[in-house]
């Protein structure tokens, strides 16, 4: 799957290593810009500049981790919409972690596409 793919496309199934690393990653961004972020705010209205690029640097996040999330989902054999386990307080995102990150997909094609440990 190419960079493109796993990051912006809801499509096909991806296994556990590139979603710890796009986790990681965007851990580590939101880390970076979650401080930053918070000093903007309703106070601070001459720096909307720098609000707006966190605005979009959270929406871009947002987007990369529900697509690389539902692919997991995806791999397991699930809706995309458990994705939505994640609206559950503490024990949702618990459980989609635990799930995405540790569970091993199901092997050989299902309904989402091929194996992606298979593939080539």
């Amino acid at each position: 799957m190419n960079i493109p793919s796993l990051l912006f496309s809801f499509n096909g199934r991806i296994n556990r290593l590139p979603y710890w690393i796009v986790t990681v990653i965007l851990t580590g961004a939101g880390s970076a810009f979650g401080k930053p972020a918070a000093q903007y705010g309703p106070d601070n209205l001459m720096t909307v500049g720098p609000a707006l690029i966190t605005l979009i640097t959270f929406a871009f996040s947002l987007w990369v981790g529900l697509a690389v999330q539902v692919k997991r989902w995806h791999d397991l054999d699930k809706s995309g919409w458990w994705a939505l386990v994640n609206l559950v307080p503490v024990i949702g995102w618990i459980w989609a972690l635990f799930q995405c990150g540790f569970m091993p997909g199901t092997t050989g094609e299902n309904r989402f596409g091929a194996d992606p440990l298979k593939e080539k």
